[in-house]
């Protein structure tokens, strides 16, 4: 299984969707600040290789953030669905 690497739209929203300021993905992908500033500031895809971008990956997936592939409708993310904690009772 390939995962396809992140977009820098993908990984400025998915710290949006999360409230993590990029020194927050730094230290939860033990990347540099720098590192994650560039790879934001990129138009499409970042310049990171491919171990960082595993790393970003990793550390969004596991604060509950979903990546969407391209589909036609272009990649994007969404919050993971929260098992088990419904509001009714």
């Amino acid at each position: 299984m390939t995962q396809s690497l992140l977009s820098s739209a993908q990984i400025r929203a998915a710290r949006a969707l999360i409230r993590w300021s990029a020194e927050d993905l730094a230290k939860h992908s033990t990347l540099s600040v720098a590192t994650i500033r560039r790879a934001e500031l990129m138009a499409d895809v970042t310049a990171m290789t491919v171990s960082n971008n595993l790393a970003v990956r990793r550390a969004l997936e596991s604060a509950g953030v979903e990546f969407i592939d391209e589909n036609g409708g272009g990649p994007g993310v969404r919050l993971r669905k929260q098992g088990g904690s419904s509001k009714k009772k």
